[in-house]
């Protein structure tokens, strides 16, 4: 059976069709669109044209999905449409305009999917799990591979990006000023009792596209998934030492990030230093391989 799970976040909105058998399930393909919905937001509020562009999306995806002939879709929403004062409008619109219901997550459920999905593709007992989004950071603690807690942050690397960055790439009060948010936004969670000794565990695009830019820049070979907390540390320190140097390596390795990297790489390495994690471990899993699991599977 196929079935097709739709992920609206606040920085990209992503498709993912899977071929499913008796609770099993394999990846048949992915496509994504970089909506950046999190820019649309205008004192609490998704702005019409954000709406517009979150129906475009959608009504991409729509089309490729008659096309292959899937019917089974489900849709979920992140911080994208759950921080915004018009969260009602906004999913009514979007449900009108495609025919597809939507489920707006909260944040404790967007990191508990996040979770179990970076569990199904990951053998990790005890450590501290991440996911950094658009415009929040979920983050989970869990010991014997069970949850402990279950947190989501309002911090994220496109907001960020929206509201220090005057330019493409940030100078150095942008980057005080970004520290001084994730700080924020980010401490209290990481006061909470730590466990012991803990990798981190992370998924999303800011994740992938960090293990995808230390890989090159160490020369690691293509199917690591696991980098040092030192190696994401001096990824950082080359892409905030110098502009012509950061537009370089971003341009070539990851182009659609060129204004989020960055702000990204700040939380990562945040996170990192507060949990005292010694390594950063990738999962090719996440929320929606969790919600397919515990959301649609477990009750089929």
């Amino acid at each position: 059976m196929k079935q097709a799970v739709i992920d609206i976040g606040s920085n990209s909105m992503r498709l993912t069709v899977y071929e499913t058998n008796a609770g099993i399930f394999t990846v048949l393909f992915k496509d994504k669109v970089m909506a950046g919905l999190a820019g649309y937001v205008e004192d609490g509020v998704l702005s019409q044209d954000g709406i517009n562009r979150a129906c475009q999306g959608l009504l991409s995806f729509q089309t490729t999905l008659e096309a292959l002939d899937i019917r089974r879709v489900a849709v979920f929403a992140t911080a994208s449409l759950r921080n915004i004062k018009n969260t009602r409008q906004a999913v009514a619109l979007l449900e009108a305009t495609t025919g597809y219901p939507i489920e707006v997550l909260s944040g404790e459920e967007e990191a508990r999917w996040g979770y179990e999905g970076a569990m199904e593709d990951l053998e990790v007992s005890d450590g501290v799990f991440v996911d950094i989004g658009g415009a929040s950071t979920e983050i989970v603690r869990f010991a014997d591979r069970t949850l402990l807690s279950a947190d989501s942050c309002p911090v994220g690397s496109l907001k960020l990006y929206r509201d220090h960055v005057k330019k493409i790439l940030p100078n150095e009060q942008a980057l005080k000023s970004m520290v001084q948010e994730i700080e924020r936004a980010t401490d209290p969670v990481i006061r909470k009792p730590r466990a012991k000794s803990m990798p981190m565990v992370c998924v999303g695009g800011t994740a992938r596209a960090c293990l995808r830019m230390v890989r090159r820049v160490y020369h690691l070979p293509e199917n690591v998934n696991r980098v040092s907390a030192r190696q994401v540390k001096d990824l950082c320190q080359l892409l905030t030492s110098s502009h012509k140097k950061a537009a370089e390596l971003i341009l070539k390795q990851e182009p659609d990030r060129i204004h989020t990297m960055i702000p990204g790489l700040l939380i990562l390495c945040h996170l990192l230093d507060g949990f005292g994690a010694s390594e950063m471990v990738v999962s090719q899993y996440g929320v929606r391989e969790g919600y397919l699991c515990g959301r649609i599977l477990k009750v089929s």
